[in-house]
């Protein structure tokens, strides 16, 4: 029996693990779930907590390291040793294993986010006459990962005579070359903002 509160103190440990994970990855999950669900307008909502990444990133770190020492350090203490070898599943190193696991993949999301967006790239693939084409570069505020840069790139690709769209968290601008026999500044814009994220400046060529 003495060894059921550090069991279930490790479950714990184990759940602020993944929710710190989750946390620091929230600013890139929202864009890409809203995509998914085809709800505009929220893909920045979480954009605030950017600045924190690296803090949350910390403290998972900290407090699965500190799990995995306590199951490891509860496995080799002797007078444990009976109770040990026979813990829950979700007591067990196979579920430590595997929140682990989730918790690698919900911290590398921005990494591999551009997954769940369509490659729309060969659909884009045109002729059009040079004078035709017109090019936009705008400031965007809100961008804060990859899953950002993807939003704002299918956003403007699912236009109409886009021609090609690149997006950039570092800098903050995506750049936009179109068709303007079919395509117009507004429209493109207006989709972008639609996303949640917010056009600032705009430039033209």
């Amino acid at each position: 029996m003495k060894n059921q509160k550090p069991y279930n103190s490790d479950t714990k440990w184990m759940g602020a693990g993944l929710l710190a994970a989750f946390a620091a990855s929230l600013c890139c999950i929202t864009p890409v779930a809203a995509f998914l669900a085809g709800i505009g307008g929220i893909g920045s909502m979480f954009a605030w907590i950017e600045p924190f990444r690296p803090w949350l990133i910390g403290i998972t770190v900290l407090i699965l390291g500190f799990a995995w020492y306590r199951k490891l350090k509860l496995q080799w203490e002797p007078e444990c040793a009976c109770e040990a070898n026979n813990p829950s599943f979700w007591q067990s190193k196979s579920f430590l294993g595997i929140v682990t696991v989730l918790t690698a993949g919900l911290l590398a999301f921005p990494y591999y986010s551009n997954a769940f967006f369509p490659n729309q790239e060969q659909s884009n693939i045109v002729y059009v006459q040079e004078s035709q084409v017109e090019s936009i570069t705008m400031n965007i505020e809100g961008m804060t990962c990859a899953g950002c840069e993807a939003t704002v790139k299918n956003a403007a690709n699912s236009i109409e005579g886009v021609l090609e769209a690149n997006a950039s968290y570092h800098t903050g601008k995506a750049t936009v070359k179109y068709d303007r026999s079919k395509a117009t500044r507004d429209t493109i814009v207006a989709a972008i903002n639609k996303t949640g994220f917010t056009v600032k400046t705009q430039s033209y060529k």
